[in-house]
């Protein structure tokens, strides 16, 4: 199980090429992958996203790859000659009409806009894709770690509290077996009460109870419930992505016990939905920030 809040980096120094790759993340609904590189990589900005795709389903990525070489190789310095020339001819016509000396010089011209530019050759491409992709991988595999170490704290954090949940669950059986012979029973004192009579109708009596009976069953409730409370254990040992199928077994799980609450017919269950329903809150909490 991983977290989806994280962060990795990694740094690569080949010769006099030099690469850094960040990574960080926080929760998020879908994929969502920003990254920000120097204008000379741009082109490799969909490989950089694919890469990161193939290890990461979920969260919000903000992804930092920084680039620096040093060397020769792969470069290509490119002169304006035209432009260069334009800049002089105006500056010295500058220079004549107010009687001043221009003194030009060539550095100075070489720093004037599009004058000079450095480009990178062709072939040199492939060669700056393999080596930031393996510092991307090492950046990719530090992020990972990081998420897995928050993920599995998340996840003994989530067996506690199912733990107790069931706990709960199993005490709400307990309180509604019998609950149908409670009723039939009071219901004989208070007719014996009202009417005065130890003679009571029992076709009557039984259909009563039958009536309560389907009012206040939560036995299908709790099955399904504890039928939750098992996927979703079975999900946190999973070792596939699974934020949305627990948000989803989450829902289901606050779906019965609300349908307990609403039958309740004693007060000890009506504590104890209200209990597991905070737990389920808590737990809803918890697994925004799984992947």
């Amino acid at each position: 199980m991983n977290s989806m809040t994280g962060f990795g980096r990694a740094k690569l120094e080949k010769e006099e090429r030099e690469y850094l790759v960040e990574i960080r993340s926080v929760n998020h609904k879908y994929s969502d992958i920003t990254i920000k590189a120097p204008r000379n990589l741009l082109y490799l900005e969909d490989k950089i996203r694919k890469s990161i795709l193939n290890r990461i389903t979920r969260g919000k990525i903000d992804v930092f790859v920084s680039y620096a070489n040093y060397g020769v190789e792969g470069k290509n310095v490119i002169i304006n000659k035209e432009l260069a020339k334009l800049y002089i001819q105006e500056l010295s016509e500058l220079a004549e009409q107010n009687d001043i000396p221009s003194g030009i010089r060539a550095s100075e011209i070489s720093k004037l806009p599009d004058v000079m530019n450095i480009q990178m050759e062709e072939d040199s491409s492939e060669l700056i894709w393999t080596e930031l992709s393996e510092c991307l991988e090492s950046a990719i595999d530090n992020f990972i770690e990081m998420r897995a170490i928050e993920g599995n704290k998340i996840k003994q954090d989530l067996f506690e509290r199912l733990q107790s949940i069931e706990k709960n669950v199993d005490e709400i059986s307990n309180y509604s077996t019998g609950l149908v012979e409670e009723y039939v029973v009071k219901l004989q004192e208070r007719i014996k009460e009202i009417l005065k009579t130890d003679i009571i109708d029992q076709a009557r009596l039984a259909q009563e109870a039958v009536i309560y009976s389907d009012k206040c069953s939560v036995e299908e409730e709790i099955t399904r419930l504890k039928s939750h409370i098992l996927q979703f254990n079975k999900l946190l040992e999973s070792n596939v992505p699974c934020g949305k199928k627990l948000d989803f077994l989450v829902q289901e799980m606050n779906r019965e016990i609300n349908t307990i609450g609403s039958k309740s017919g004693r007060l000890e269950i009506t504590n104890l939905v209200i209990e597991i329903k905070t737990q389920i809150e808590d737990v809803r909490e918890q697994i925004q920030n799984i992947e």
